[in-house]
């Protein structure tokens, strides 16, 4: 049975196939849900919380939601502030210590590393657990890159961490997306990092800091499953793509209507296939035109497809970042937005249909491993 999870400004919504995709009764109802994990290794759902006052909460669920148990959190309890870099202007504050922001994204370790979780946070550090989410441990390494002191942040007041990319062929490689602070790359299980931003461009940025790959803003990165060196990511400043692993990245300048957006989903095994929303950046982060599309490519961004069948028009809803998956068969998606529109694609984004329109903001959608 294919589930597919929703997460909310009021809660966690869950959905079946085999309900016809009915939604079902929220866990957490009236609290904000920022991310959610259904661990294909086990059957376990994770959901995380931004409970404000009460700050950043991790809940477990080993029935498919029907009960939870609150586990840890991520902790910069005796973590130092990142060093102030070289050349910073001396006048400013020192770097105030690290506090959890946001638990801004979860995912699961490899087949071979049972219990392992990694997770995104705000102010940009990288977390390991290696027992289900019960501990959590800093990936000091990363936390400590010479180069992390240039991060900042995007639309929040910190850099922060939101893709996180294994590679199935091998669980000790990752790469993770940093908004603002480019990406990074391991192939020793986070032990020593080395940046994955060169060929992205930063626009916003002073024109001799605009190839800097330590202060790219990647919306969001993706990873083709079963050809895991290709990847995509929608960055502030257009969409780019990488063959190699994220050693060079291109830019992909057929984009249309717009290069900008958040939201990107890699094809599971067709590495010519990616999906994005597009929209107006800056002060108004709108559908072009005031109409909700999604676009589709099927030659390694040659070329787009743009789809709105089944979406509405005039429109004005934004998709964040967790807001568009596939499923593993890479024909069904699921795309859920800021006022609360959750729709459906059968047929590779060619169609939608609407599952709800009035559900509260969706901060993610995400589908069964």
């Amino acid at each position: 049975m294919q589930s597919l999870w929703v997460a909310t400004r009021k809660g966690l919504f869950s959905l079946s196939a085999d309900d016809n995709w009915r939604i079902d009764t929220p866990s957490f109802l009236g609290d904000p849900v920022v991310a959610v994990l259904d661990d294909g290794r086990d059957g376990a759902v994770y959901a995380s919380l931004n409970l404000g006052h009460f700050g950043a909460k991790l809940q477990r669920s080993t029935d498919r939601g029907k009960t939870w148990e609150e586990v840890a959190v991520p902790s910069y309890a005796d973590v130092s502030a990142v060093p102030r870099p070289p050349d910073a202007d001396a006048s400013q504050p020192p770097p105030e210590p690290p506090t959890l922001k946001l638990l801004w994204t979860l995912e699961a370790g490899g087949a071979d590393q049972p219990g392992r979780l990694w997770a995104g946070t705000l102010p940009g550090g990288l977390f390991r657990s290696d027992d289900g989410g019960r501990h959590w441990a800093l990936v000091q390494s990363l936390w400590d890159l010479p180069e992390h002191g240039h991060w900042f942040g995007g639309g929040y007041d910190w850099p922060g961490i939101h893709s996180i990319c294994v590679d199935p062929r091998n669980s000790a490689h990752l790469t993770v997306g940093v908004s603002c602070g480019g990406a990074w790359g391991s192939e020793d299980d986070g032990a020593t990092w080395g940046g994955r931003a060169r060929g992205m461009f930063a626009e916003f940025m002073p024109p001799e800091r605009r190839d800097d790959p330590a202060i790219q803003d990647p919306h969001r990165v993706a990873m083709c499953r079963d050809h895991p060196d290709v990847m995509w990511t929608q960055h502030h400043n257009g969409i780019f793509r990488t063959t190699n692993g994220g050693q060079h990245w291109d830019h992909v300048a057929a984009a249309r209507p717009s290069g900008f957006g958040f939201a990107v989903a890699a094809h599971p095994n067709d590495p010519e296939t990616a999906w994005f929303v597009p929209a107006i950046k800056d002060e108004r982060r709108v559908p072009v035109d005031g109409r909700l599309v999604v676009s589709r490519t099927r030659d390694g961004g040659q070329s787009f497809d743009v789809f709105d069948r089944g979406l509405p028009s005039p429109s004005f809803d934004l998709i964040y970042r967790h807001g568009l998956d596939v499923d593993r068969t890479g024909t069904r998606l699921a795309m859920g937005s800021t006022t609360g529109g959750l729709w459906l694609s059968e047929d590779g984004g060619e169609s939608w249909r609407t599952l709800s329109a009035h559900l509260p903001p969706i901060y993610a959608v995400r589908f069964s491993a």
